[in-house]
């Protein structure tokens, strides 16, 4: 296993100052949320990304991919039964593929639930069926630029939609691609009746992509989940892709945050 962590961790340190102090924590990848480049995925020019692939070599962390991928955005929804809105989406989507593989990336993770709520009058069913036909009608840029979408259950917290790991897997065998595959979110997992172990166990196959984090927001070891048999699954699943610690409550500071997520996980993993 890779540990990394999500750049908007950083909130508004300058990327080469955040990728110093990532890489003297001991990561060894970083992940892009878009918005800390530019909210509009299109402004993103060549230069820039080249600039900030550039910064992350610099700081020697290989760039992950790309989450948060609709967040601040307007005009995109996965779920909406409008036929342009879809196929807007899936340009945009196919766009942000084309970001990651110029930033040196491989893994789009798709969470955004504001882009994918259930809109009313429509079904669980239908909006599955709007947002497989969305990502089928991106799959083959990101076949041509090496780069996997990683479908991302959130709970109910969230949202409405794809609220568990086997809703996840059923989106992915409708799009059906080998470029589609399954993001858990210790988090999301978190309000399964299920034990996070035995998602893990039960989805292995699928998984190309994990995030570590605490029901509390915050960072792993910063709340009341063990990540003790998490990480036991992990192992029994050989799982060697990513770990990236991604959280939503600041409040502790940077440094605390990035620093004592990976000190735990260090010592979890031995």
């Amino acid at each position: 296993m890779k540990l990394g962590i999500c750049n908007e961790t950083f909130q508004d340190w300058p990327f080469p100052k955040a990728f110093e102090f990532a890489r003297e924590c001991g990561y060894t990848g970083i992940e892009f949320a878009p918005f800390t480049i530019n909210k509009n995925v299109y402004e993103i020019t060549a230069e820039k990304r080249a600039e900030v692939k550039q910064q992350a070599a610099d700081a020697e962390l290989e760039v992950i991919g790309l989450h948060w991928l609709l967040a601040f955005t307007e005009g995109y929804y996965l779920t909406s039964p409008d036929q342009d809105v879809r196929t807007r989406t899936a340009d945009y989507l196919s766009e942000l593929a084309r970001l990651c593989r110029d930033v040196g990336g491989s893994i789009l993770v798709l969470g955004s639930p504001h882009q994918r709520n259930l809109l009313p009058n429509i079904s669980h069913q239908q909006a599955m069926e709007y947002a497989a036909e969305v990502l089928k009608a991106a799959m083959p840029t990101l076949i041509d630029c090496g780069v996997t979408l990683a479908v991302e259950p959130l709970g109910p917290e969230e949202g409405d939609f794809l609220l568990t790991a086997d809703a996840g897997v059923e989106l992915i065998k409708m799009v059906d691609s080998p470029n589609c595959r399954l993001h858990l979110d210790v988090k999301a997992m978190s309000s399964e009746p299920t034990p996070i172990a035995d998602i893990i166990r039960k989805h292995a196959e699928y998984m190309v992509h994990f995030h570590a984090n605490d029901a509390n927001r915050r960072g792993p070891g910063m709340g009341e989940i063990d990540f003790n048999p998490i990480f036991d699954a992990l192992r029994d699943v050989k799982y060697d892709g990513w770990v990236s610690v991604e959280v939503f409550d600041y409040e502790p500071g940077v440094e605390k945050l990035a620093k004592d997520s990976i000190d735990y996980m260090q010592r979890l993993l031995g």
